[in-house]
Order: C-alpha cells, then sequence, then structure tokens
C-alpha cells in the first residue's frame, strides 16, 4: 500500500509525465507481452491517470486484465494465483461405488434380516453349573483342630479339567445321542431353517461340531466351577439334555472314584489276597494231619498217655512191693508167688509199650511214627497256621485302612445350579447377527473401495 501511495504523488508531480506508473509495482503491466502489442492503450490510460492523479493527487486505477492476453495456467503457477475449480460432476466411478454399496452392504444386511427374522427357528437356553468336590474327612487325632476344617469339600482342579473335555469329547456325545437321539432334536425343523439345523444324514462327526456349537461350556479355573448353556429348539429338550449331561458327568466322576479307590486298594487288597491264601493252605495241611494221624490235638493225646504211663508206674511199684512181702512170708512154689511176678511182667509190658509211643524204646506207632515225631509236625503246622493268621490280620488291617482313606478322599458332583426350564426363546439374537453381517460387509466394501482407487491412481 505504502508503495502504490508513492507511485501516485509521483503520478501527480507536474512535468514528469514519464513516472506516472511503475511497471514494478502493477504485476499485471509487468506480465503483459510490451508496448508494441497494447502502446496506444497504455498512453492512454497512463494519460488519463496521470492527469486524475494530477487534479485528485490519488492512485491511477488498475486496467481490467484482457482474457485474450492474460496468463495461462502455467504463467499463474510460476508468478499468479491458481484458477479456481470448477463444480463438481457426478462421474460413473461415484455411481460404481455407490452401486457397489448397495450390493456389498445393504443387500446382504437385508438377506440376513429376512432370513433371521423370517426362517430361523427360535433356540432356548438351559442353564446348569455344578463342580467336582472332594471330601477330605477329618481325622480324630487332628493335632490342629479346626485349622484343617477348610480342607473339607475342596475342589479338584484336574478333575474338573477332565470333565470339560468329557462334556466336549465324541464320548458323551454318543451316549446323549442314544439316550435322547439328538439327530431327530436337533433337525426338527430343518425345512424351514436349514442354516441352524442340523443334517440328520451327518456323521459323526457332524454331530459333534454341532453339539459343541449348541453347548457352550464355560470353565472357572481359579474356582472350578463350571456353567453349561444347552440350547434346543424346544424348552423340554433342552431341560431334558442338561439334565442328561448332568448325570452322565455324575456317571464319570464315580467311575473316576471307583479308580482312584481302586488304585488306593489295590495293593492292600493283593496282600490281603496272599495273606486269606497262606491262612487257607496252613489250615488245610493242619486239618490233613489231623485226619492221617487222627489225633485232633497231640499235646492233649501225650498229656492222657502220660498219665497212662504214671499209672502203670505206680501199680508196678505196688506189684513189686506185694511180690516183696509174698516171698518173705511164702515158699518160692506159692502160687501167689507166680501170679505176683506174671503181674508184674504185664505192667512192665505195657509200661514198654506205652514209653514206645513216646519213642523212648526205638519203636514206632500203629500210624508209622512216634508221638515225638508227630508233635514236631504238629507244632510246625500250628506255627505256620499262626503266622499266616497274623500276616492276614495285618493285611486286613491295612486293607481296612486303605478303604477308609479313599472313601476320606471321594469325589463327587455337586450342583450350585440345577437345570433349569426355559420359557422364552433367547436365541439367535438376530439385531446382533444382522448388525455383524452389516459391520463386516461394510468393511470389506470399503477395503474394496479403497484397493480399486489405489490400483486406479498407479495407472
Amino acid at each position: 500500500m505504502q508503495q502504490e501511495r508513492a507511485v501516485g504523488k509521483r503520478a501527480g508531480r507536474p512535468g514528469r509525465p514519464d513516472q506516472a506508473v511503475s511497471p514494478l509495482s502493477n504485476p499485471q503491466a509487468q506480465s503483459r507481452p510490451g508496448p508494441a502489442a497494447s502502446g496506444k492503450t497504455d498512453e492512454g490510460a497512463h494519460g488519463k491517470g496521470a492527469g486524475q492523479g494530477q487534479k485528485g493527487g490519488g492512485l491511477a486505477p488498475v486496467p481490467s486484465p484482457d482474457p485474450k492476453t492474460s496468463p495461462g495456467p502455467k504463467a499463474a503457477g510460476r508468478g499468479g494465483v491458481r484458477p479456481v475449480a470448477g463444480a463438481a460432476r457426478l462421474r460413473p466411478r461415484h455411481r460404481a461405488v455407490a452401486l457397489s454399496f448397495l450390493v456389498m452392504v445393504l443387500l446382504p444386511g437385508i438377506v440376513a434380516a429376512g432370513y433371521l427374522y423370517t426362517r430361523a427357528a427360535d433356540q432356548y437356553v438351559s442353564t446348569t453349573g455344578f463342580a467336582v468336590r472332594t471330601q477330605e474327612a477329618n481325622p480324630t487325632t487332628d493335632l490342629l483342630g479346626g485349622l484343617t476344617s477348610s480342607l473339607a469339600g475342596v475342589s479338584s482342579s484336574s478333575d474338573t479339567d477332565i470333565l470339560y473335555e468329557f462334556i466336549r469329547s465324541q464320548e458323551l456325545v454318543r451316549r446323549v445321542d442314544d439316550r435322547l437321539d439328538l439327530r431327530t432334536l436337533y433337525s426338527g425343523p430343518r425345512d424351514s431353517d436349514p442354516v441352524f439345523t442340523l443334517d440328520p444324514e451327518g456323521s459323526i462327526e457332524d454331530l459333534v461340531g454341532f453339539w459343541q456349537r449348541m453347548v457352550r461350556v464355560f470353565y472357572d479355573g481359579g474356582t472350578g466351577l463350571i456353567e453349561l448353556r444347552v440350547r434346543a429348539f424346544a424348552p423340554d429338550d433342552a431341560h431334558a439334555i442338561a439334565e442328561t449331561v448332568f448325570e452322565e458327568s455324575t456317571e464319570m466322576i464315580n467311575e473316576l472314584s471307583a479308580i482312584a479307590r481302586d488304585d488306593a486298594t489295590r495293593y492292600a487288597r493283593e496282600e490281603l489276597d496272599a495273606a486269606v491264601e497262606r491262612l487257607k493252605t496252613a489250615r488245610e495241611a493242619l486239618t490233613r494231619f489231623r485226619s492221617e494221624t487222627r489225633i485232633v490235638d497231640p499235646t492233649a493225646d501225650i498229656q492222657g498217655q502220660m498219665g497212662v504211663l504214671s499209672t502203670l508206674q505206680q501199680q508196678l511199684a505196688a506189684a513189686l512191693i506185694e511180690l516183696d512181702l509174698l516171698r518173705d512170708n511164702a515158699g518160692g512154689t506159692d502160687p501167689r508167688v507166680t501170679q505176683a511176678e506174671r503181674r508184674i511182667e504185664v505192667i512192665r509190658a505195657r509200661i514198654d509199650d506205652e514209653r514206645e509211643k513216646f519213642g523212648f524204646g526205638g519203636g514206632t506207632m500203629a500210624a508209622g511214627e512216634d508221638y515225638a515225631t508227630i508233635l514236631a509236625e504238629f507244632e510246625r503246622l500250628t506255627v505256620d497256621r499262626e503266622f499266616a493268621e497274623r500276616a492276614y490280620t495285618g493285611a486286613l488291617a491295612a486293607y481296612d485302612a486303605a478303604q477308609a482313606e479313599a472313601r476320606r478322599k471321594s469325589r463327587y458332583l455337586a450342583a450350585y445350579v440345577r437345570p433349569t426350564m426355559p420359557e422364552d426363546a433367547t436365541r439367535p439374537r438376530r439385531a446382533m447377527l444382522v448388525g455383524l453381517v452389516v459391520l463386516f460387509a461394510a468393511m470389506a466394501w470399503a477395503i474394496s473401495v479403497l484397493v480399486w482407487y489405489a490400483i486406479k491412481d498407479r495407472r
């Protein structure tokens, strides 16, 4: 502005018309081709401007640019102002983008909404919850008192992991299918809803895959709780499936408890069986000995025989005394002396026979053995029987203790939520599914459009 005012002052000074307007202060005048093309116009304009400057002392007006002589875009780009862009127009690519949006986004959303709200079958959800517990009974000689009471009813994480995998396994699916015919239950509305139902002609792998979609298992590893959500196309079917899963899970936990109990008592049971066989063998040997010798108790029999021998010895002593008296009072031919001598011989012979039974005289009994051999055999058999009885008693006590320990650590399935009976259909979530279809379709459409524009710009 200050430069233009200075130019105006110089143009209004008298006697110096050649300094009216400097071409350096007017860009448009600077960009003109030259004085040869517009000499008269410039002179008239400068003369008029100089006259007005002399009269009014102001700035000379800037002439409007000539369209024919105005600079082009390249000249404006080098030192001037760019021309204003023209109005936007609807092009074929815009129509293609709009059509692709209709086809890729709106059409899938309309199709999904139509199917979900007109053909998709309602699904009912039955919920149940349970946990595997281990009953830890406190011993009667617990020195810590109530501090160990917290061990009662603790959860078993390893058993819970096994149960979690069992619920999702093919074995459980086969058991439930045998009891409830899952193929019929899950393929009921097949004609109207082929998307969310099971193909009745599918294989067991298809049934397992559909089972894992319809039966959701939620496991909390920290607390050991399992929550089961069973879906079906009828409320009674969902409740029946949840009940069957709970029953089969209980049976499986009982089987695990039985296996653990058998493992804990197997060694004790083997020892007990061996002790029983040993005791049985010892008793059979003792019975066979008594049958062969016809002696129930050789000790008592020996005591009786010793009594007989003692009595004979007393009788022999009395007979000898009587013989001595007869010899003193009667002659040698007295028949009483002969009878007394005969009596003494008989008593001595009987004593010798009784002593032979004990093995003192080198003879043997009628059975071929003397009392010494019989007594030794009887004592050996008696010791074997007593040892077998003690071993049996110890093995039986160990087995009882093992059983008590196994019962103390028994497992059971505790349900904290019994299978519920649904009343309203909560699946499928139609609004959410339609929103997801539209969202992913919009994402795919946006990516496709961006890729197409990127390829187009590179050309």
